[in-house]
C-alpha cells in the first residue's frame, strides 16, 4: 500500500472515530487529547491531518454532506429517490441534528475555514439541485398539482420534525416506536402530492429554485476569488 493511501485510510479513520465520539458525547464536543487515545495515535499526527479541531469538525460535516449527495445519486425510480430523501435524518436522527448544531456554532464562531465552508456549500447546492430534481420526477410520476418548492419544503419539515422526535428521550418513553413512525412519516410524504390534481399552469419553481442555486455559487465564488 503507498503512503498516499495509507494516509488517506488513516484520515478516513480518524473522521469516523471523531464523529462516532461526538456522538456519544451527547454534548456536540470532544477534545483531541480524547481523540488520539481511541485511536492509539500521537497527537501531533492528528495535526498532519487536520490543523484545528474545528477543522476536523467541518471535515465531518463535509463527510456527511458527501454520503448524503451519494445516496440521492441512486436512480431506479421517482417513488424509491423520495423515500430515501424523507429517510435521511430518520435514520439517524441523534447524527443529522448534532452536525447540524456543530455547523451553525463554527459558523458563527470559527475563523480561517471560509474555503472549507466553501467546499461545503458546493456539495450542498449540487445536492439541492439533485433534490429539486427527484421532488420534481416525482410529482410528475404521480400527475400532481402541488409545485416543486412546496413538497421539498415539506419533506424537509417533516425530516427536521421527525428527526427531533426520534432523538427525544420523551418520544421514546410515550409516543410510540422509531419503526412505525418512520414508516407513518414515508407513507405522508408519498401519498401527500396525490391529493393535489394536476394544474393547468406550469409549474415554474424547479428552473426558478435552480436559477438561484446556480446565482447563489456564482455569487460565493466570486467572493472567495475577490
Amino acid at each position: 500500500m503507498s503512503r498516499q493511501q495509507q494516509f488517506k485510510d488513516r484520515e478516513e479513520s480518524i473522521l469516523a472515530t471523531a464523529e462516532q465520539l461526538l456522538l456519544d458525547s451527547g454534548n456536540g464536543d470532544i477534545t483531541l487529547d480524547m481523540l488520539a487515545d481511541q485511536l492509539d495515535l500521537a497527537k501531533g499526527t492528528l495535526y498532519k491531518h487536520f490543523g484545528s479541531k474545528d477543522e476536523l469538525y467541518l471535515r465531518i460535516i463535509i463527510r456527511y454532506e458527501t454520503t448524503l449527495f451519494a445516496i440521492n445519486n441512486i436512480d431506479d425510480s421517482p417513488g424509491a429517490n423520495v423515500t430515501r430523501m424523507v429517510l435521511q435524518q430518520l435514520l439517524s436522527p441523534q447524527k443529522a441534528l448534532l452536525l447540524n448544531q456543530i455547523e451553525e456554532r463554527l459558523a458563527s464562531s470559527a475563523t480561517g475555514l471560509n474555503r472549507m465552508f466553501a467546499e461545503l456549500y458546493d456539495i450542498r447546492r449540487a445536492r439541492m439541485k439533485r433534490l429539486i430534481d427527484i421532488t420534481s420526477s416525482y410529482l410528475d410520476a404521480v400527475g400532481s398539482g402541488m409545485t416543486t418548492r412546496d413538497y421539498l419544503s415539506t419533506i424537509w419539515a417533516i425530516g427536521q420534525g421527525g428527526a427531533g422526535l426520534l432523538n427525544s428521550s420523551f418520544y421514546q418513553r410515550y409516543l410510540g416506536r422509531r419503526d412505525t413512525l418512520r414508516l407513518a412519516l414515508v407513507r405522508q410524504m408519498l401519498d401527500l402530492p396525490k391529493q393535489y390534481p394536476r394544474r393547468d399552469e406550469v409549474d415554474t419553481d424547479k428552473a426558478d429554485l435552480v436559477d438561484q442555486i446556480d446565482n447563489e455559487t456564482k455569487a460565493h465564488r466570486d467572493n472567495l476569488d475577490g
